[in-house]
């Protein structure tokens, strides 16, 4: 099959001749099917070698020497010697044109695709110990290979239009796209796991080239607008940030500045970074606390521990252990108090499982996993699952709305009868204006919000204790709650113990266990 059409010859001839590899060639020519990239790189340069020495079949006006007739298959899976050319290593060893490092793709089409970098690539999979059913790969490309492509680009618009074509840059064949034609069916067949767009696996490289990196510097003259330094990204010339200017930049402001072919680099792309990662894995159920003495999260002052655990601590122990993980994100719906329990079916939480090795865990690994847990006699948890991240916005859409029952023990300075407290009884719907309790201030903004009692009931103990609920609506947190307890049987009150009975968020779905 013919892999150039023929209005793309003069383009490809110049840029064979101007120091651009041969896939580059096809990238410019506008290749836009996988086969000739997956060509062994010497196959490929010894039929363009055989083709630019050609003599004979010339039809296109161009000189013998310079003539490209271009045949071979679409077959991903061609190897060994090229049969057009015999002996192609003494050819390739005499040309230079062939061997020097690629003034658009800086070698990474070259030379960063071939086994001995697949291996690199498989020996940090296999040594990283993840689990994994698919795999996607990234790379990040050094910014000034863009400037480089625009030149490209415009020359070779430049030269299509000689012949009454145009050429679209988004015709171009990006330099990712056709790396990952390449790269993806030989690690999946290492692997035995194919490439999916969507894969929670990540196979990410990163690619550098030092010796280049002043050729995008001119932008920051010309479009001064598009590179700002902030706090987290002192290097301004970002690839989003040259792509901007690319985009702003007029055709001969462009030109008068890079001009082409740019110049072959003396060496190639380095891999300043090679990572393997796995997408977050997302642990929900809900937990009872039954100490007075423990905090949700680490309690910490100024360096110092105030508490020996916590409720985060915990239950994450084991889910990092389990999931082999980095690190993790806990959050709930809403908190309790240091010396507050949480009884009944628990407090909703969430747990963010980063970067997790092991990820194939099915629902009786979760039941030994809560098991582990309960081990504790400070805090229980229920319904331990793996939910999807969308499925964790579910436990804070109805953080406001919420209902929540408390029980409390509450003393007050004058003696109260029995029959007082009907007076409590009867009171429902009540509105009162909270402002953000002295307690949470250090971490709330201050704010008075409405809170609704719905109902209440108390229960004596004696004259100056009963059971009742609601922390600030009991003693009025100085008179930042109101009305509250104390204003209505007009006396002082104060919690002794509190108890969070309930939290009715019907979130995560309950289970049998």
């Amino acid at each position: 099959m013919l892999l150039i059409e023929e209005k793309y010859r003069s383009v490809a001839q110049s840029f064979l001749s101007s120091g651009t590899c041969p896939r580059c060639v096809l990238r410019f020519c506008c290749v836009a099917f996988p086969g000739p990239y997956r060509l062994p790189y010497q196959d490929l340069v010894c039929e363009l070698q055989k083709c630019l020495n050609a003599s004979n079949d010339n039809n296109s006006g161009f000189p013998p020497s310079k003539k490209l007739r271009l045949e071979v298959t679409n077959d991903c899976e061609h190897e060994g010697e090229s049969e057009a050319v015999k002996n192609p290593q003494a050819e390739m060893e005499n040309d230079s044109q062939f061997t020097r490092t690629c003034n658009l793709c800086l070698g990474i089409l070259q030379h960063l695709c071939d086994s001995q970098f697949i291996n690199k690539i498989f020996q940090k999979i296999n040594s990283a110990g993840f689990e994994f059913k698919d795999f996607v790969f990234s790379m990040s490309l050094p910014a000034q290979l863009s400037v480089r492509e625009h030149s490209a680009w415009l020359e070779a618009k430049q030269e299509m239009g000689k012949q009454g074509h145009c050429l679209d840059k988004a015709d171009v064949v990006q330099l990712k796209e056709a790396y990952k034609w390449i790269i993806h069916p030989l690690i999946s067949d290492e692997l035995g796991v194919p490439a999916e767009s969507k894969s929670l696996f990540e196979v990410s490289v990163m690619f550098a080239h030092t010796e280049t990196d002043g050729d995008c510097h001119f932008l920051a003259t010309v479009c001064k607008d598009c590179f700002k330094p902030t706090k987290t990204k002192p290097n301004v010339f970002t690839r989003m940030a040259v792509a901007k200017a690319l985009d702003k930049i007029k055709e001969e402001d462009f030109r008068v500045n890079v001009s082409f072919p740019p110049s072959s680099p003396q060496t190639t792309c380095d891999v300043v970074e090679l990572q393997c990662s796995h997408a977050s894995v997302f642990v929900a159920g809900r937990y009872n606390k039954y100490s007075r003495n423990l905090s949700q999260t680490p309690w910490i002052i100024d360096g110092e521990r105030k508490m020996e655990s916590s409720v985060e601590e915990l239950i994450t122990e084991h889910l990092i252990a389990v999931f082999k993980a980095d690190s993790f994100n806990f959050s709930s719906s809403g908190r309790e108090d240091v010396d507050v329990r949480t009884l009944g079916k628990g407090r909703p939480f969430a747990v963010e499982i980063i970067n997790p090795h092991k990820v194939q865990l099915t629902v009786e690994d979760m039941r030994e996993l809560q098991q582990k847990i309960n081990t504790s006699d400070k805090i229980k948890v229920r319904d331990l699952q793996i939910v999807t991240r969308e499925a964790v916005g579910h436990m804070k859409e109805g953080e406001e709305e919420k209902t929540k029952s408390y029980s409390a023990l509450i003393w007050t300075e004058k003696s109260v009868q029995e029959e007082e407290l009907e007076l409590l009884n009867q009171i429902q719907e009540l509105n009162i204006l909270q402002k953000t309790p002295l307690r949470v201030l250090h971490r709330r903004p201050l704010a008075s919000r409405p809170r609704m009692i719905h109902t209440m009931k108390t229960e004596y103990v004696d004259e100056h204790h009963y059971f009742h609920y609601i922390k600030e609506f009991a003693h009025g947190d100085f008179g930042r709650t109101n009305p509250n307890i104390g204003s209505i049987m007009k006396t002082t009150a104060d919690i002794l113990e509190l108890d969070v009975e309930s939290v009715d968020v019907d979130w995560p779905p309950a289970l049998d266990n």
